[in-house]
């Protein structure tokens, strides 16, 4: 049994992700600090896949701590690498801890498998590298664009950190998974999205809006170039976008990657508008949202959606839950957690 190291495991995608490697016979070893995630998390885990991983409270920033982690657990297979900051607005106003946050750990991480007779690592990306991309749907050779944000920098940098290692390091292998945007909970309403504080993301605005924990939804702008106006998104359910991290997992378990270091684009391939968002959730929700158009927000690009055909074809991947799916499934998590 491969033994995988899962770090900010108890996150949103962290947690999903580790219900679809035990799910596929992983033993699963999860490291969070705690700071945007809940030790709770964990019985939502154990109650979906009958087991509970093993789980270490732990901060990455701290390079002792991690050099103690890899030697109690040495026989590590892979890593897959979630734990890191992720609002652009904090980012903005707190570039510092972004880059010791998501940068620092990663190079830590990288050291201690260095040392490994083998490993294989995961990284958690995003098509934030793509920045307003010159063509659509995006490709994974659609030229990577100066950051908009200290936390886009900080997954290019992320990617460039990675891509060198990987030259020097014929032990370690690597996968950047480049997600678009993802959404939902899982349908057991276990575990889901829940954001410490004002939701930065707009499903859990929707959801938590309904629910009456927020006045209304602000839409930032209707004036795009875009057939009503607002921003286009490819929104991917969760449960899909864990899945892909098993299969690129098992792809360089078993020695299918093509090169010691790839990128593959995570998305459904399709765009959907802000107002087709919201139209899903009051379709199967059956509420009416309250909502309003506001100004254009500093930092939004107009349009970005996937290309998934490397993804579909050398990953064997591809999503299958809708985007009504994945609204039903974050307002059952909704009303779970408000209950």
């Amino acid at each position: 049994m491969n033994k995988i190291l899962v770090t900010g495991g108890l996150g949103f995608i962290g947690s999903h992700t580790v219900v679809e490697l035990q799910n596929e016979g992983y033993q699963v070893v999860i490291i969070d600090n705690l700071s945007n995630s809940s030790e709770k998390v964990l019985d939502g885990i154990t109650a979906i896949t009958g087991k509970t991983p093993l789980f270490e409270k732990l901060d990455l920033r701290e390079k002792a701590d991690v050099e103690k982690f890899f030697k109690k657990h040495n026989d590590i297979k892979g890593v897959i690498h979630f734990a890191a900051s992720k609002a652009v607005g904090e980012s903005v106003q707190e570039p510092l801890l972004y880059y010791e946050n998501n940068i620092s750990t990663l190079v830590y991480i990288l050291k201690e498998l260095k040392k490994l007779p083998a490993a294989s690592f995961i990284f958690s990306s995003s098509c934030t590298v793509y920045g307003q991309a010159d063509e659509l749907p995006i490709t994974e050779n659609a030229p990577v664009k100066m950051a908009e944000s200290p936390y886009g920098n900080t997954k290019q940098i992320g990617e460039e950190i990675i891509a060198d290692t990987c030259k020097v390091v014929p032990s370690l292998k690597a996968i950047a998974l480049r997600y678009f945007n993802p959404i939902g909970a899982h349908e057991s309403t276990e575990i889901g999205e829940l954001p410490i504080g004002v939701p930065q993301n707009l499903v859990p605005f929707i959801t938590q809006t309904a629910m009456g924990l927020r006045d209304e939804l602000s839409v930032f702008g209707d004036d795009y170039p875009t057939p009503d106006g607002t921003c286009i998104r490819d929104y991917i359910h969760v449960v899909d976008l864990a899945k892909a991290h098993v299969v690129a997992l098992g792809r360089l378990l078993k020695g299918e990657n093509k090169s010691s270091y790839e990128t593959f684009n995570l998305g459904t391939g399709k765009g959907s508008s802000v107002l087709e968002v919201v139209n899903s959730f009051e379709r199967v929700s059956g509420k009416k949202l309250k909502y309003k158009i506001v100004g254009r927000r500093e930092g939004d690009i107009i349009s970005a959606y996937a290309d998934t055909t490397k993804a579909n074809d050398d990953l064997g991947w591809k999503t299958q839950l809708s985007l009504d799916n994945a609204m039903l499934s974050a307002w059952n998590w909704e009303q779970k957690v408000r209950s």
